[in-house]
Order: C-alpha cells, then sequence, then structure tokens
C-alpha cells in the first residue's frame, strides 16, 4: 500500500474518531473509539513499513492497543493519559480486536483490487 494511502486513511480514521466523540455519544461513541484508535495504530504501523502482509499489520496493531490497555492496570502518566488512556476495561480488548479486523478487511479490499507489482 502507498505511503500516502496509508497517510490519508490514518487522517480520515483520526476525523471519524473525533466526529464519533462529538456527535455521538454513550457505549457506541466509546466502543467505536477503541476500534478506531487500533485501525488508526494499523494505518500508522503500515505507512511506516508499507509492504507489510494486511494480517501481520492487525497482528501489530492489536498488540500495541492490548499493550496500552494492560498498561492501564499500572500507573499511567497524568500527560498521557488522554492519549492513552487510564482505566483498564476488558471490552476493550475486544473492541481493538473488531478494529483491527475492519482496518484488515480494507487493506484485503486494495490489495486484491490492485495489480500485484512486478
Amino acid at each position: 500500500m502507498p505511503r500516502s494511502l496509508s497517510a490519508l486513511a490514518a487522517a480520515v480514521t483520526v476525523a471519524l474518531g473525533l466526529a464519533v466523540r462529538a456527535l455521538l455519544g454513550g457505549w457506541f461513541a466509546k466502543y467505536a473509539g477503541d476500534a478506531l484508535y487500533t485501525v488508526l495504530i494499523y494505518w500508522l504501523t503500515v505507512f511506516i513499513r508499507p509492504r507489510l502482509r494486511p494480517w501481520t499489520a492487525a497482528l501489530i496493531a492489536t498488540g500495541v492497543s492490548w499493550a496500552i490497555e494492560f498498561a492501564q492496570l499500572g500507573e499511567i502518566p497524568s500527560w498521557l493519559r488522554p492519549l492513552l488512556g487510564s482505566t483498564f476495561n476488558v471490552p476493550d480488548l475486544l473492541w481493538y480486536a473488531v478494529g483491527a479486523a475492519l482496518a484488515w478487511c480494507l487493506h484485503t479490499w486494495y490489495a486484491r483490487r490492485r495489480p500485484a507489482r512486478p
């Protein structure tokens, strides 16, 4: 995937996350935000390593998201809490996996519709 496309996908993901939080509320906004957080990590991973296979990027994005969530069992510095959160929540782990699966589906769809490079 070209870096420009993964950068665009990351920007769109941030815009979607901000829109969901601004326009919607409750559990849907919370868990959609969790999923989109992992989608963003996915696109940033693909930006850094454009030739990664979609399943590898999905595993990395899920792993990073889970590591951040489990880090919340300890003390997160106050200045990092807006970015990393501060409270461990088991359902978040599921929604991170949902986000990674969504990004994997989009990336796989894109890869299959593009001709292979020589």
